[in-house]
């Protein structure tokens, strides 16, 4: 039996590095601003014109969210949406609410043989969309041609200095809606090798999405743990990969079983994943561009070895 009094002064640590680490803003939630319910998309279809379809009515979404934000009074929001609704912007689906929901493509997903599935962590919401996208489009232009990479913000991530980050619920909700999202993309595209790119709180959602998705690979960077005991308990065919800067906090964040904690780290040999070099960056550089990690975790979806 777990003594909750012995992990009560690890869990109070690991708040306060948080803190230390991620200052919290002063902004209101993003949850705050009204947005309306989704129409329903149509079917998904790896063609060129199926796939046009389904970037025009996301795109509507995006449109009847920035004029639900500018009715509200919120004209930043409202501006932010004008830009996603770039018609050059390619999103699977979109819903303003509660903080966001996005899923958008980079590259040709129609011709992809590789696909990249990107599941953000903590405090990743359309008012700080702009980091996840910036790194997927530095991936897709390392991958090249032939791959495709998608974001998928597809749950309401926890703020970093709470203690939802410190359990795995809101993972455990996150993870059903992922694994349908992954199998839905490879039954449209079943000729393709799907790979998911788990950044922090995001490698506890996968973890937690893992067992039974056909994946090729599943890269954990930047993860207080997965939700896991080991890469055995993940119960997933895919060959799982961690990673983890020099300059990264989350490396000072004490790993304590679940459900208390996310389980060991990765990058440690009992965990069983391979481990991949990072660099020296921080929490939020993996993808930086000319960085190890992104060259790395380019190489790793491309089927090639990763460089020490």
């Amino acid at each position: 039996m777990i003594d909750v009094n012995r992990i009560r002064r690890p869990l109070l640590t690991a708040l306060v590095g948080a803190a230390i680490a991620v200052p919290v803003p002063g902004a209101a939630r993003p949850s705050a601003v009204p947005a309306p319910v989704p129409a329903a998309l149509p079917p998904l279809t790896a063609t060129a014109a199926g796939l046009a379809a389904h970037y025009a009515a996301g795109r509507r979404e995006v449109l009847a969210a920035e004029r639900t934000a500018a009715a509200h009074g919120d004209r930043r929001r409202a501006a932010s949406l004008r830009v996603m609704a770039d018609p050059g912007r390619r999103f699977l689906s979109f819903d303003g609410r509660d903080g966001g929901r996005v899923v958008e493509v980079f590259g040709d997903l129609a011709a992809a043989r590789r696909i990249a599935v990107v599941v953000p962590g903590a405090d990743t919401s359309l008012d700080k969309y702009g980091l996840l996208r910036g790194g997927a489009r530095r991936l897709a232009e390392a991958l090249g041609d032939g791959a495709a990479v998608v974001t998928w913000l597809g749950y309401a991530t926890p703020r970093t200095v709470s203690l939802d980050t410190l359990t795995t619920a809101l993972a455990d909700e996150a993870a059903p809606a992922l694994r349908t999202f992954v199998r839905k993309l490879a039954g449209v595209k079943p000729g393709a090798t799907i790979s998911l790119l788990c950044h922090s709180y995001g490698a506890v959602v996968c973890g937690r999405a893992a067992p039974g998705l056909e994946v090729a690979h599943l890269v954990l960077y930047g993860s207080p743990g997965a939700g896991a005991d080991d890469v055995e308990d993940l119960r997933t065919r895919a060959t799982v990969w961690a990673g983890r800067g020099g300059g990264d906090w989350i490396g000072r964040v004490p790993h304590l079983p679940v459900p208390f904690g996310f389980g060991p780290d990765p990058v440690t040999p009992g965990f069983g994943a391979r481990v991949f070099a990072a660099g020296d960056g921080g929490h939020s550089d993996y993808l930086k561009a000319g960085s190890v990690s992104l060259a790395n975790i380019a190489r790793i979806v491309t089927g090639e070895a990763p460089r020490a």
